[in-house]
């Protein structure tokens, strides 16, 4: 049997005061990797400078015309907006893309709904599938269009359509909102189970594995706890937590590997993964984990520890571990070049004598997949683990 043809996408972002060429590139780029976690593969990038996104339309009329004949003439499945669209933007792009006779259909995505429709692939259990669903509906609710309905199709709807009365749209959104009532009662269930199980672990110290998507906390997570946690280079490989207890020498303790995060993560996720978040709020030690290969490691950082602020998550004891510096790479200038030294032109060893090198929590250097330093890196588990649990437990029968 033939494998399918992949989906195709069209690109769009902006460039305005607050985003730079440069800075859109890296968007874009991340945007790209997304597509393909999600199924398509990129044919062309459109991207437009302007002091702010057009009211109507996001992009300007000009640019949307043009992007409309390629993707006819291509016949492009999808359309994928950099930043979040309103609800009649949405709408606006959506009626001047495919109208009524129109033979080839183009499905509009912004990144939000992008990140959303990745989730809803990736779910594995009950619970990971009821928090996506309810993120989607929320999101979904106030943008309905004829093209939303192929959501509902695939993932079950609930109720019946209404009488003659009731519009389509009408009906949809009674549907709706019926179905997000429904799963937020399954949601505090759930999270009133997880709740007790976590209060049932005992005296363990906790752990958490942190960081951006696709860093590697899964093959960490693997190599620590003697596992088997499904890691892939793909984003949002991981969505639902695993907690496994690990013992370094004499020192027992539960390890958990949670969700990655990425920059503009939709809030509808944070709020339905809630629970899964708690696994980092209630945790003792945090391990945040970042890509040293990758050349925005340093604003994958500054991402996830704003989103441990706002989850309310950043007072906890942290180790930075720079992971795949197999994979890290610079290009050394040439005695001659006059043209200043870039973050491409450090070295691993310029790196560490840089703003990590002042860090009171200190930081450590591995590959997880190589297993390079893997043996400082238990050591310092152990000894943060070990100290944490002296002062909580001063009168525990540990042998330390």
């Amino acid at each position: 049997m033939k494998n399918p043809k992949p989906k195709s996408a069209i690109l769009i972002g902006l460039i305005n005061r607050t985003q730079t060429e440069e800075l859109l590139t890296e968007y874009m780029d991340e945007l790209e990797f997304l597509a393909l976690t999600f199924g398509a593969v990129t044919k062309k990038r459109y991207t437009q400078k302007l002091e702010k996104p057009d009211v109507r339309t996001f992009i300007g009329k000009g640019k949307l015309e043009e992007v409309k004949k390629f993707a006819t003439d291509s016949k492009v499945d999808y359309l994928i907006f950099d930043d979040e669209l309103s609800p009649s933007q949405l709408r606006n792009v959506e009626k001047e893309l495919n109208p009524k006779d129109a033979e080839h259909i183009v499905r509009i995505h912004d990144r939000n709904s992008l990140i959303l429709e990745i989730f809803a692939q990736r779910a594995q259990t009950a619970y990971a599938k009821t928090q996506v669903d309810l993120a989607l509906y929320e999101y979904m609710l106030p943008r309905l269009t004829r093209l939303w309905t192929h959501l509902e199709r695939q993932r079950g709807g609930t109720g019946t359509r209404g009488g003659s009365g009731e519009s389509q749209i009408e009906s949809d959104r009674r549907i709706l909102r019926d179905r997000i009532a429904l799963l937020k009662e399954q949601l505090k269930k759930i999270d009133k189970q997880m709740s007790t199980q976590r209060k049932n672990r005992g005296e363990f110290i906790r752990v958490a594995l942190v960081g951006y998507t696709n860093v590697g906390k899964s093959t960490i997570m693997n190599m620590l706890s003697k596992s088997n946690v499904f890691a892939e280079n793909k984003l949002f490989a991981t969505l639902d937590t695993t907690v496994r207890k690990v013992v370094i020498e004499n020192v027992p303790f539960l390890l958990s590997d949670t969700v990655g995060f990425i920059r503009k993560l939709p809030h509808q996720l944070v709020e339905s993964f809630k629970s899964t978040l708690d696994e980092v709020r209630e945790a003792d030690i945090l391990i945040h984990v970042a890509d040293i290969s990758d050349a925005n490691f340093e604003a994958h950082i500054n991402v996830v520890n704003e989103t441990l602020l706002e989850i309310g998550a950043n007072d906890k004891s942290i180790l930075l571990v720079f992971n795949k510096i197999d994979a890290f790479t610079y290009v050394e200038k040439e005695a001659d070049d006059l043209a200043p030294i870039t973050r491409k032109n450090l070295s691993l060893e310029d790196l560490k004598k840089s703003w990590m090198s002042k860090l009171n929590t200190g930081c450590i250097f591995i590959s997880a997949v190589q297993k390079d330093n893997i043996a400082e890196l238990r050591k310092t588990i152990y000894g943060m683990v070990k100290e944490m649990h002296m002062k909580r437990y001063p009168y525990n029968k540990l042998l330390y």
